[in-house]
């Protein structure tokens, strides 16, 4: 039988249309028919392997990574949350993360969990590699329980709008098993494909699957973070990149659905890689910025309040914009007293902003909040002394 795939480069072969209300069980095994290695891949991907290369030297400059583990990823969570219509604020998360929250705000919660399955498989990397067992695990993260591969029919993605069925992803256990095993094998295949290339088509595969009743989009997304992690281009998950799918939402699903409808994998390519470099960029510029308010505190903290005045502090009230006493207590940076008295302090002189909640207390970083929350990465320094 003729090979239509090898022959035309793609998929759907011409005169062979997708109906996309009936499951595509033939979805295509990778590699994909395609050659990966255009001319416009390769001229794409050369300043996006720049961008990511300057992304983790940045986040080298910051000696205390917890600074940025604690913050990056949460921006992360919120806007892939918000992708699937989960919406959330800055404020909502760091307060929920500093477990000040009432308990009410659910999409915050929602999107710490997506955090914790950044760090399950961020860890699972030092133990295996990349495999499906590590999907089905971030996707349970995600929702808070225990799931495995949809073992249902009936599952269908619609237009939000107008409900038209757009696609509907392979169906029965043994298919999505198959699929997901053969995902797995491409992501530790070693070739010459660049490991930009590979995240792109990895993550449309995954997302063509769509191997779970819920949580599909969420757990992509942070497949995408794991498979840079594992290939040695990152060394902690600070790649922001549902920033800038949030922000291209329309165009990021109908590249999508071109892939499937007409195996158009050059566009779905370039626009991931172009997503990486534009969010590595962005993400480098804030990191800079976060270091630079960071050595502005410093400087201010040292100038009004020297008494307490440790490195350690400041690193503190960095990886937690939203600190208790504990969180001094915890790090060894004071006993329970001086960590009152040092938080006092800092916001007696403006760098925290004390706000009482239930019983305790909580100290907000707000210079450093209104940065996290902004689009650009400018923020007012302190003055010489304090008012």
């Amino acid at each position: 039988m003729e090979d239509l795939g090898t022959k035309y480069s793609g998929w759907p072969p011409p005169g062979i249309p997708i109906d996309p209300s009936k499951p595509f069980n033939d979805l295509p095994r990778l590699p994909p028919a395609f050659e990966l290695d255009s001319k416009q891949i390769l001229k794409a991907t050369m300043p996006a392997r720049i961008a990511v290369a300057e992304l983790r030297l940045a986040g080298r400059d910051i000696p205390d990574q917890s600074v940025l583990i604690n913050t990056i990823p949460l921006l992360e969570a919120k806007d892939s949350s918000e992708i699937e219509n989960i919406v959330t604020t800055n404020d909502a998360l760091f307060r929920e993360a500093s477990h000040a929250d009432d308990g009410n705000d659910l999409a915050a919660k929602e999107a710490l969990r997506y955090r914790a399955a950044i760090y399950h498989g961020a860890e699972s990397l030092k133990s295996r590699p990349l495999t499906a067992r590590t999907a089905i695990e971030i996707c349970s993260h995600i929702k808070g329980v225990d799931l495995d591969v949809r073992a249902t029919p009936g599952t269908t993605l619609r237009n939000s709008f107008t409900g038209e069925v757009i696609y509907t992803p392979p169906e029965g256990v043994d298919t999505l098993r198959a699929l997901l095993a053969n995902w797995e094998q491409y992501a530790n295949t070693a070739d010459d494909i660049d490991p930009l290339v590979r995240m792109a088509v990895l993550h449309y595969q995954f997302e063509a699957i769509h191997p779970f009743i819920d949580g599909n989009g969420r757990t992509g997304r942070i497949l995408n973070i794991l498979v840079l992690l594992q290939a040695g281009l990152l060394d902690i998950p600070t790649l922001y990149l549902s920033r800038h799918i949030v922000r291209t939402k329309g165009q990021y699903y109908a590249l999508l659905q071109g892939v499937t409808q007409r195996g158009e994998w050059e566009p779905w390519v370039l626009y991931m890689l172009t997503a990486v470099e534009t969010t590595a960029r962005w993400t480098n510029m804030r990191i800079r910025a976060i270091r630079d308010l960071m050595t502005d505190t410093a400087a201010y903290v040292s100038a009004n309040a020297s008494s307490i005045y440790s490195w350690e502090l400041i690193q503190t009230i960095f990886a937690q914009p939203y600190t208790r006493i504990g969180h001094l207590v915890d790090r060894g940076v004071a006993k329970r007293v001086a960590a009152s008295r040092y938080l006092k302090q800092l916001a007696a002189i403006g760098v925290l902003h004390e706000e009482k909640v239930g019983r305790d207390k909580l100290f907000i970083h707000r210079k450093y909040m209104k940065l996290l929350g902004s689009d650009d990465h400018a923020f007012e320094p302190y003055p010489a002394k304090a008012p």
